[in-house]
């Protein structure tokens, strides 16, 4: 069984990333699962009408993206998950390629916690997601 890092392993600085091309497919499966069906999201013709002026993902999708980083990396896996505060800057639009990072800001070791901050940027650089999480990385393996 794999586990993450634990407390003593991870470092202030340290950071890891993820990247996904969003699909037109993604954005309605993410519907699907969530139940979210907001027309900005699935329907073109009533987008055309918003302030973006076409269909764009969910915010939470990208957010999916900064908990894989932390699932599956950084803490990595065995982690849980105690808080994420999101702030949502640009629209993700189908097609965009989006690279979740996290970044340990800050260790607590005597609660077993570590704080990271959370980002997402898109293709051209442009940050479209800021936060920060708070997580209980895996507790190390007993003897």
């Amino acid at each position: 069984m794999m586990i993450g890092k634990t407390i003593d392993q991870l470092k202030v600085g340290e950071s890891a990333e993820f990247a996904k091309t969003v699909s037109e497919s993604d954005i309605y499966l993410y519907a699907g699962i969530t139940g979210d069906f907001n027309p900005a999201h699935i329907n073109e013709a009533y987008a055309q009408n918003t302030f973006f002026k076409t269909r764009i993902a969910h915010g939470m999708l990208a957010g999916g993206f900064i908990s894989a980083v932390l699932a599956n990396q950084l803490p990595g896996p065995g982690t849980v998950y105690m808080k994420q505060e999101l702030r949502f800057l640009a629209p993700v639009r189908i097609g965009d390629t989006i690279t979740a990072r996290v970044e340990v800001v800050e260790i607590i070791a005597e609660k077993n916690r570590v704080r990271l901050k959370t980002t997402c940027t898109n293709q051209d650089g442009k940050q479209v997601v800021d936060g920060e999480a708070v997580m209980s990385p895996p507790k190390p393996p007993k003897e």
